[in-house]
């Protein structure tokens, strides 16, 4: 018999900890011990210690099974990480890491040293000749801090994890490995005519993950629904306790009113085949080629009653419940009855001993770098001894060989070359010394030159800036900087914003400015002006927003307090907006970094010529219109006013008159107008002239190179295609 290997896949989930230990023995995935350990409590309970829960079943797990030695890979939820998948261009294999990396910096919302992350391309990716042609590569990222978060189990346990995978592709692995082996074995993938695709629906306590695979592709979605809403919705209605609630739902077809009990948790069952048919049907709309054969459904929620059946009569696909793996072999742990009563919850398992196993298509891991580095110096360490102990026994010998010798020889044989090495360790000392005081002198140059030399930018940088954000401001009815009449524009449909006043602080660190509740409403501006403006957030852009800690650093916070008189109600016929929504086309669009419609400032260059900088390169981030109020009427004095006209000085109506044309020349004191007041504020960072002419060359230096190598290697094609 081949010599076998174990691996442990751990999943923590919120109701219990699963483990299953799978060996490879003569070519075929074996289970051969699994653990199933059920909290006291839900951990999302109040009530609940989550820490001491998990670290009671830890150490019940270690108890049961001996301790653990074996390989160990573990789940983490998929809301608690960032899956991507796009299509790089035709380049050569090598390159992939390079376009990935950049990637990662464009689709991944925070520091890249603040996260760990991994990638991988999908299979069935068309590489001929090292160039990878029709391809597709995942990137998975987690938080750091949340990578530990979710080690630290195990580090209080002394396991070591060899491995830290997302649950929706650990789904997967097992989902190809045991069902879609044949067409993955082929390595044979037609875009154009792909395979039929399963849905795996991963019911969980308080969220769901929805998997869409074909095999070569994925698409993953988590879902904020899960068994604890069925158990909150009989809470809810019934008056029962959350325990009685979750022993009713589990034991429905045993309750005095069955009936009573399915139809208190329809408006859930109603919510998850809702939340269902939404994430397919957006599936649907960026793959049009892709079918759906079956549904799979995992997760102990699935053995709910008339929960599957529920779900293939309103959603009309084929519904199998996934109590049962085609390729796992292991009599003692099958036939369980606890293994057995409890396997649609193994499948996340399952995918991860196929992954240690090396069984698996996704073999990308998120346990941080720095800890991968330490195990490896510590598995070198005795081999570092072993070197070391050898060398050491080899210069002694040679020591005392050495010794041997000199003891045989006659002191005045040395006496000139110690008296010459003498010599030279004296000039070197002088040499050495005179270097560290010329060094000294151009450290103080160096530093004096940048204070010299900076002090005209720090001159210019509130000049730059005031400019910058006089320039976004929005002033549509001005013609070559001037004012138009009432006449040319009334002044309840002049666009114009006015700035009133214009304040500045600074900050050590932004985040005693970023506080829940302004990014709660800078969260809402987004949102509305997404709305607003046809840029509705897709559920990535969505997910950034949620997840925006805010500016980080010092910095200055600008606030301006404003208004305008765009309020006439006949502006909105035809699309128009007023009011706040005018504030957001204008303004925030004006001053929304990335955004097409953000302004630009033109600016001179250290070297006397000019220079265009958008508003995200001078270091302005988060605009935020702080308030949202309604319009107000204020009067405005009228210049062209003659008291001897006779209006009145309170209506604004004229006074009675000698004629219908003598009234149409006189003018009232003041006019009413609607006017709309409200504060602006947005974060600068200050961003040196230097640091952005700079970043400039580089990118157009890059942008001539790449071009450059464009044209050459299109002569070469054309070169090689007029070769006879």
């Amino acid at each position: 018999m081949a010599k076998s290997q174990s691996v442990w896949g751990i999943e923590i989930g919120q109701t219990a900890l699963k483990a299953l230990r799978c060996t490879m023995v003569d070519g075929e995935v074996m289970a051969d011990a699994f653990d199933f350990i059920e909290y006291p409590k839900i951990l999302s309970q109040p009530e609940a210690d989550a820490d001491e829960l998990v670290a009671d079943a830890m150490a019940q797990l270690l108890e049961r099974n001996d301790s653990i030695t074996d390989k160990v890979c573990i789940s983490v939820p998929g809301q608690s990480g960032l899956a991507k998948f796009f299509k790089p261009p035709p380049v050569e294999v090598k390159k992939v890491g390079d376009i990935v990396r950049y990637e990662a910096r464009q689709q991944i919302p925070f520091d890249l040293d603040d996260v760990v992350w991994d990638f991988q391309m999908m299979p069935g990716s068309m590489v001929e000749e090292g160039y990878a042609l029709e391809s597709e590569v995942g990137l998975f990222a987690m938080k750091r801090e949340q990578a530990y978060r979710q080690l630290a189990p195990f580090d209080r346990a002394d396991i070591e994890v060899d491995a830290v995978q997302l649950a929706p592709l650990s789904l997967y692995n097992m989902l190809a490995y045991d069902r879609m082996n044949d067409r993955l074995d082929a390595d044979v993938f037609d875009p154009d005519n792909p395979p039929t695709s399963s849905v795996v629906l991963s019911i969980g306590t308080d969220s769901s993950d929805l998997i869409i695979t074909n095999g070569f592709r994925i698409w993953q979605r988590s879902m904020p629904i899960g068994g604890n809403h069925f158990t909150r919705q009989l809470t809810k209605d019934l008056k029962l306790t959350f325990a009685k609630a979750e022993h009713l739902k589990r034991n429905a077809r045993e309750a005095v009113d069955p009936k009573l009990v399915f139809q208190t948790m329809r408006p859930v069952f109603n919510d998850l085949v809702t939340e269902v048919q939404r994430s397919i049907g957006f599936f649907r709309s960026l793959d049009k080629k892709a079918e759906i054969g079956e549904l799979l459904l995992t997760g102990n929620t699935v053995k709910m009653p008339g929960l599957a059946a529920y779900l293939e009569k309103n959603l009309g696909y084929d519904v199998q419940v996934m109590d049962r793996f085609n390729r796992l072999t292991g009599d003692d742990v099958l036939s369980n009855p606890k293994f057995r009563d409890n396997a649609p919850t193994f499948a996340v398992c399952y995918g991860l001993c196929l992954q240690g196993l090396n069984n698996s298509q996704m073999h990308t891991s998120l346990v941080p770098r720095e800890i991968l580095t330490e195990r490896m110096i510590r598995a070198k360490k005795p081999w570092t001894v072993a070197a070391l102990a050898v060398l050491l026994l080899g210069l002694s010998g040679h020591y005392a060989f050495t010794g041997r010798s000199w003891a045989t020889t006659h002191d005045d044989v040395w006496s000139n070359s110690v008296s010459a090495v003498t010599n030279m360790e004296s000039y070197k000392s002088d040499h050495e010394s005179r270097d560290s005081e010329l060094d000294a002198q151009l450290s103080y140059l160096n530093v004096m030159g940048k204070e010299v030399s900076g002090n005209a930018e720090r001159r210019l940088k509130w000049l730059e800036i005031i400019k910058t954000v006089n320039n976004a401001v929005p002033r549509k009815s001005f013609v070559d900087g001037k004012i138009p009449t009432r006449e040319e524009v009334p002044l309840d449909e002049r666009e114009d914003i006015h700035i009133t006043r214009f304040d500045t602080k600074y900050y050590e660190d932004l985040k005693d400015w970023w506080t829940e509740e302004l990014a709660q409403r800078y969260r809402e501006e987004i949102r509305n002006w997404a709305l607003l403006t046809n840029n509705e957030l897709d559920e990535e852009a969505e997910a950034a927003l949620a997840s925006d800690a805010g500016p980080e650093g010092s910095g200055w916070v600008f606030e301006l307090s404003c208004y305008h008189d765009y309020n006439n109600d006949s502006l909105t016929t035809g699309g128009g907006e007023i009011g706040s929504n005018h504030v957001r086309r204008v303004m925030t669009s004006s001053f929304l970094p990335d955004n097409p419609l953000s302004k630009t400032v033109e600016l001179p260059r250290p070297d006397g010529g000019k220079e265009i900088f958008t508003l995200a390169e001078m270091g302005i981030s988060y605009p935020l219109m702080l308030d949202d109020n309604e319009p107000k009427e204020v009067k405005i004095a009228n210049p062209d006013y003659d008291p001897a006209a006779g209006f009145g000085e309170d209506e604004g109506e004229p006074a009675a008159g000698d004629g219908d044309d003598a009234d149409k020349e006189k003018e009232p004191k003041f006019f009413l107008v609607p006017r709309l007041e409200f504060v602006f504020q947005m974060v600068w960072q200050e961003q040196p002239l230097a640091e952005r002419v700079a970043k400039k060359e580089a990118a157009r230096a890059a942008a001539q190179e790449e071009k450059e190598r464009e044209e050459a290697e299109r002569k070469a094609a054309e070169a090689a295609g007029n070769t006879p």
